[in-house]
């Protein structure tokens, strides 16, 4: 599958995203290390905003890897036209088309180390990061994850105060609706967890119930028996912010939101962002394979790695803006995502094709 030649443009393409990689991880790494230094609080000192900046990088190199693989692509492939290389090998007979296979190649390594990462590491890192920041904050006081989530289940919206690192919830407050009629209100200080009964336990609660005749019933009770579908994987999963998500919870997420008539772009657009990053990594490889082979390669290297950025950033922010246009217009956040990645092909294969 790959000869001698292609080993030889693999080394000097992978070389290339990773030195670009490392690049944009050590510019990133540093200003959001100067920017977290103005939440400092509670036990989070310098020390505890280095190491939560330290947790962060997997999904930093997630994050990067589009636009590391269009600058490596551009930075790889120009070195060796600056060094005659690719000159001498279309001297020797080797044809654009074959070049820029052997320049997609080394690409199947990357999709399988990014789409890893996104799947199992990155979840578990930013989930971790987020509970390290919080506790710090709140000095050791174990509360975790994030505050004020808003859910709703059949007739019952209800809110969360904080989720903490042992599975128990603090601030529960539950509305139950028949219709358009509210029918009762409570709030719970604390909800304890039963893994044998996968049930949840409400304590120290306190509510009105409504009556057909405009009347209100307040009640307490010290502890009581809380049904619902919701368990801690859940919670932890709508409590994570939909882009360090893996493409499993997403799907999961993005379905439950569909059956509550929750609008679901937004998880939809990030599932497809994440299933469809194989195709945007070859779009965005074979721009950049365009801008050397193409009627851009008489151009100084350093115009093509501007032009580069500026396809890279463009091609991000199209996805972003897209999002709420479907929402807005009413197609599928599929579309959003695809339209970038088929203007990549559209305008990679054009350019090859009048560089050729």
């Amino acid at each position: 599958m790959f000869s001698i030649f292609d080993r030889y443009v693999a080394r000097n393409v992978l070389a290339a995203m990773f030195i670009t990689e490392f690049t944009l991880l050590v510019l990133d790494f540093a200003l959001s290390y100067l920017a977290e230094l103005n939440h400092l609080q509670g036990d989070y000192g310098t020390l505890q905003a280095f190491v939560y900046q330290c947790m962060r990088l997997p999904w930093r190199t997630y994050e990067y890897a589009p636009l590391a693989v269009l600058l490596g692509g551009l930075l790889g492939i120009g070195s060796m036209a600056s060094s005659n290389e690719l000159t001498a090998m279309r001297a020797a007979g080797t044809s654009i088309f074959r070049l820029t296979i052997s320049i997609l190649k080394p690409l199947l390594v990357v999709i399988v180390l990014i789409m890893a990462l996104g799947q199992w590491v990155v979840p578990r890192t930013e989930q971790y990061a987020q509970v390290y920041q919080v506790e710090k904050m709140q000095q050791g006081r174990n509360t975790s994850v994030i505050h004020g989530t808003w859910q709703i289940e059949g007739n019952t919206f209800y809110r969360i105060g904080a989720v903490q690192s042992d599975n128990s919830l603090v601030g529960v407050a539950r509305y139950e609706y028949q219709g358009k009629t509210l029918v009762s209100a409570s709030y719970a200080d604390f909800a304890h967890w039963n893994p044998t009964t996968h049930d949840w336990t409400l304590q120290n609660i306190r509510g009105t119930r409504f009556t057909d005749d405009d009347h209100t019933q307040s009640f307490q009770l010290s502890s009581s028996r809380w049904e619902t579908h919701v368990d801690p994987s859940f919670l932890k999963l709508v409590t994570q912010n939909v882009d360090t998500q893996p493409i499993t919870s997403l799907w999961e997420y993005a379905r439950y939101q569909d059956r509550q008539g929750i609008n679901s772009n937004s998880t939809w657009l990030a599932f497809w962002q994440k299933v469809l990053q194989p195709l945007a990594f070859i779009g965005l490889m074979l721009i950049a394979a365009s801008f050397v082979f193409g009627p851009l390669r008489s151009k100084a290297a350093g115009t093509r790695i501007f032009m580069g950025i500026v396809v890279g950033l463009c091609f991000k922010y199209l996805q972003d803006l897209l999002s709420p246009a479907s929402l807005i217009f009413g197609f599928s956040p599929l579309w959003a995502v695809l339209a970038p990645i088929i203007l990549c092909y559209v305008a990679g294969l054009y350019l090859l094709r009048r560089g050729g």
